[in-house]
């Protein structure tokens, strides 16, 4: 595995079997793409990337480690419910339902890969998830009606993982969906509706669901949160030189839904909040993933949903619970309702 060298004085955060992943979380790392020479690297390990296209400024990305050090998951091992196991009640898992299926992918996993590439319910989808920003996002994987399959660039911007798609080497924002250098820039990914709940929660709800596990247990520390107490030490991580949100504390939770948000403690106070047609609920029993050092010990952050009222019911929408400075920096002008 890619072993890069930590700036003086700084430490990996956890055993040599996680260094591709602490590297993103380890502060002092990251350090700013200078155009000329850093595109010279880029494309040694991105040759059909053609970076005269792009839709940001190519020194907003920053350098963490190599081309897929965090492996994305291409082919997933999918269980039934009884053949389940490592996984806590309360722990949380992102679920997806097409059609009559309905999947689980663990947090635990995630972790470790931050991409899924699979299929449910015949639809191409991948699952994504940016720790440091606490962004998970499933994407439909179909572009101009070609199903991408999606890895890591080793890079971020904002704080949010870069990812690539291997038919042509274009670079992804995790957190919008959007195509930002190469052939395919200014295309974007259709969200899917999924929830992150807690696999307690969706193993009642869903007694004949299927969950991704890993095919190599031992590859990875499956269930430890590499980046412990991340999301109580009240700043992001040094990687993020943006401008904060106003009245609110930077790695807050807030739900987002397109350019709106709404703070979790406004969400958990009220237990029901209606807005512009959606109607967000909470209750409670669902751990954080980036608290402490086992995911199943984490603080109750609770449960989360997102619907909409149609004719034929309430339907479910596509939300991010994510850190507030990670929302304000993809939608600096966006609002985030606060509790008062």
């Amino acid at each position: 595995m890619f072993q890069p060298s930590l700036s003086k004085g700084k430490h990996a955060l956890a055993a040599l079997a996680a260094l591709a992943i602490l590297a993103v979380a380890a502060p002092g790392y990251a350090a700013p793409a200078k155009q000329e020479p850093f595109v010279h690297s880029w494309q040694g390990e991105f040759p059909r990337t053609d970076f005269s296209l792009h839709a940001v400024p190519l020194d907003q990305i920053y350098d963490v480690v190599h081309r897929d050090a965090v492996p994305a998951i291409d082919n997933p091992k999918i269980v039934s419910l009884r053949e389940v196991y490592g996984i806590g009640d309360w722990e949380p898992v992102v679920t997806v339902s097409v059609g009559k299926e309905r999947r689980a992918y663990p947090v635990q996993l995630l972790t470790w890969h931050e991409i899924v590439n699979d299929t449910v319910g015949g639809m191409p989808i991948a699952v994504t998830y940016s720790p440091l920003g606490n962004s998970i996002v499933v994407y439909d994987r179909r572009v101009d009606g070609q199903a991408l399959v999606f890895g890591e660039t080793g890079r971020l911007r904002n704080a949010n993982a870069v990812m690539y798609d291997k038919e042509t080497e274009s670079w992804w924002q995790q957190y919008t969906g959007e195509a930002i250098v190469g052939d395919l820039t200014g295309k974007r990914l259709k969200p899917v509706a999924a929830r992150v709940e807690s696999f307690i929660h969706f193993r009642n709800g869903a007694p004949e669901g299927t969950v991704v596990m890993p095919r190599t247990p031992s590859m990875r520390q499956y269930g430890h949160n590499p980046f412990a107490y991340y999301d109580t030490r009240g700043k992001p991580d040094h990687s993020f030189s943006g401008a904060l949100p106003e009245g609110i504390a930077p790695l807050a939770r807030v739900v987002a839904v397109g350019e709106q948000a709404w703070s979790l403690d406004l969400v958990r106070k009220q237990k029901t909040v209606e807005a512009d047609g959606l109607v967000i609920a909470w209750q409670p029993g669902q751990a954080s993933a980036l608290d402490q050092v086992m995911i199943s010990n984490g603080r109750d952050v609770g449960n989360v949903t997102v619907q909409r009222k149609t004719a034929a019911g309430f339907e479910d929408v596509p939300y991010n619970v994510s850190f507030a400075f990670a929302f304000h920096a993809f939608y600096p002008k966006g609002v985030i309702h606060v509790l008062k």
